[in-house]
């Protein structure tokens, strides 16, 4: 273990000129050091006599300066010594070559450091000059003890000569366990840190996923609102004006209920529907989208190859990746530059996916562009090239999540100065697929005599909007504000069906489909929800129904009557 002080570890400063000394002190102060400002050439020589760790000299306190008594101290040193300097170059007052470079071999173990410079390159610099120093002192300490033990061996030629076989080892392997110990604990300390960012990063995209999970579900019960309202009344208004303008609210809720769609996909890691759909029509999905958020600055294009053929996908979460990779093409070309989608047939490079027939969705931008380091990197959880408050970085491991899981897969090209291209490789539709792909149709099936339904909703206006939309069908509604309140009224009697919320106080729907069959085993249910990716409503639903908030007229009426399992109109029920 080394004997030296702090005294002996201390950073000599000579800066003369400015404010550099006044603030390099507090930056290497930072790492535990002792740093003294010396004032001239002959001051630092006398400190360093007395001992330290390190100089850092600038390079304008050297110009006239007596260097003899410099090097007559360095040529004194102890054969263990070999005290480090650190030059701080200025491009603007550089010595001429010559004289410069016979005054640096003058000073021996030296660092050269070019200013301007930052401070991480100042603290690596002096860490690293001390760290030498103090393996200095060890070797100084280790030739100390070395030597005691020879004198107090003198009296056994054979012991000192076993000694001198075996001092360079023992110093060659205690230097290399020091080494070793050194390095494991770098190696420690950057896995530290490297867990504690994946775990902000992960808490960071925890709490947007809640608090957009939370805005999605509200706002989808006021589209279900105002879908319904709108619904009734197209079903039920003579007036062609009224009709028609209640035709333009529910295509605009039918928009507001895209949006939201994508809000729960990016809120949480939502189950797949994969359908056979047109690129195209992808595209024009997320067109008016992007070209918002990627402001007037930045041209885009979109082309899609003749002949290119349907892919297997969900279309919300490939609108999301596509707007996904916008964004960080936007964020890498600093807001300037050309952004180009483009869709073709084609065949998958050898190894990235089985045989077999793909499309390949590509979104190239001009920016930068990456090096093939951080190419291996960017489809890492938490991984992010953002600075530090540039936002989280949504990152690109959910597009290749969503590839993955859709059979395909993606990757990455880009070279630096040149651009990148994020491509997306989605199996190609052979048209043999049982999907129903077509589009519910808009028209609710007419009024008529119906069944008694339980409507359980918390939402008052939700609830008050399915229940006049079931009554105008015909249907007897009782409801029920939480679950509690729902399973009080299956005490007084047995519902045809029952169509709940999943989230609620107190119970969810899940919660109350169970505890409901516990009572009245078979009946049937329908959840009403905007989250699609709760597995407690997979474990629980069977051969139920999903409806997804926000949801038209027809799309309820059509599910009760699958639910009741009739295929025309009610009979009534007493």
């Amino acid at each position: 273990m080394s004997t030296a002080s702090r005294h002996d570890e201390r950073i000599l400063l000579l800066a003369p000129r400015g404010r550099d000394a006044e603030v390099m002190c507090p930056v290497l102060a930072q790492d535990g050091a002792a740093c003294t400002v010396m004032h001239d050439f002959p001051g630092l020589v006398a400190a360093i006599g007395e001992g330290a760790g390190m100089a850092i000299v600038a390079e304008e306190a050297l110009h006239g300066v007596d260097f003899a008594p410099l090097q007559a101290w360095l040529a004194a040193q102890e054969p263990w010594s070999d005290f480090p300097f650190v030059l701080l170059l200025g491009k603007p007052v550089g010595l001429a070559a010559g004289e410069a470079r016979t005054r640096l071999e003058e000073l021996g173990n030296i660092i050269l450091l070019e200013r301007p410079l930052n401070a991480q390159t100042l603290r690596s610099a002096a860490r690293s000059a001390l760290r030498a120093r103090r393996r200095q002192y060890a070797a100084r300490d280790l030739l100390a003890e070395s030597a005691g033990t020879a004198a107090r061996l003198q009296q056994s030629q054979q012991a000192l000569l076993l000694l001198n076989e075996t001092l360079e080892s023992r110093i060659e392997e205690r230097t290399r366990a020091l080494a070793q110990a050194n390095d494991r604990l770098m190696n420690e300390v950057i896995e530290r840190e490297r867990v504690q960012q994946a775990m902000v990063q992960f808490q960071k995209m925890e709490a947007v996923g809640q608090l957009t999970g939370g805005i999605a579900h509200d706002f989808n019960n006021l589209l279900n609102v105002v879908q319904g309202s709108m619904d009734l009344i197209l079903l039920l208004s003579k007036d062609e004006v009224a009709r028609q303008r209640a035709e333009i609210a529910r295509r605009a809720c039918q928009r507001g209920g895209k949006l939201t769609s994508q809000l729960l996909a990016f809120a949480r890691n939502q189950n797949l529907d994969l359908r056979p759909a047109e690129v195209s029509a992808l595209f024009d999905g997320v067109r008016e989208l992007v070209a918002t958020s990627l402001g007037s600055r930045i041209g885009l294009r979109f082309e899609v190859a003749p002949a290119c053929a349907r892919v297997f996908a969900d279309a919300n979460q490939m609108e999301m990746a596509l707007l996904n990779l916008a964004i960080n093409a936007r964020d890498a070309m600093d807001g300037s530059g050309e952004l180009l989608f483009q869709a073709a047939n084609a065949a998958p490079p050898e190894g990235l996916l089985p045989p077999g027939d793909y499309v390949r969705i590509a979104v190239t931008d001009n920016g930068p562009g990456m090096p093939p380091e951080l190419v291996n990197k960017v489809f890492e959880p938490f991984f992010t090239t953002k600075a530090v408050g540039k936002g989280t970085g949504l990152g690109l491991s959910q597009v290749y999540g969503m590839a993955q899981q859709s059979g395909g897969a993606a990757r990455i090209l880009s070279q630096p100065a040149v651009g990148t291209t994020v491509e997306i490789w989605l199996r190609a539709w052979d048209g043999g697929s049982d999907l129903d792909t077509a589009p519910p149709p808009a028209v609710a099936p007419e009024a008529s005599e119906g069944f008694h339904i339980l409507v359980v909703e918390d939402d008052n206006f939700v609830r008050e909007s399915m229940v006049l939309s079931l009554e105008a069908f015909g249907h007897a509604v009782t409801q029920a504000a939480s679950g509690e309140a729902a399973l009080r009224e299956l005490q007084r009697g047995r519902p045809d069906l029952i169509i709940t919320d999943y989230l609620m106080p107190g119970i969810t729907g899940a919660e109350l489909m169970l505890r409901a069959r516990e009572v009245f085993p078979g009946i049937p249910m329908i959840i009403a929800t905007g989250y699609a990716d709760m597995h407690a409503i997979d474990e629980v639903l069977g051969d139920d129904i999903l409806l997804h908030k926000p949801f038209q007229l027809a799309e309820l009426a059509r599910s009760v009557q699958r639910a009741l399992g009739r295929g025309g109109p009610a009979a009534p029920q007493h």
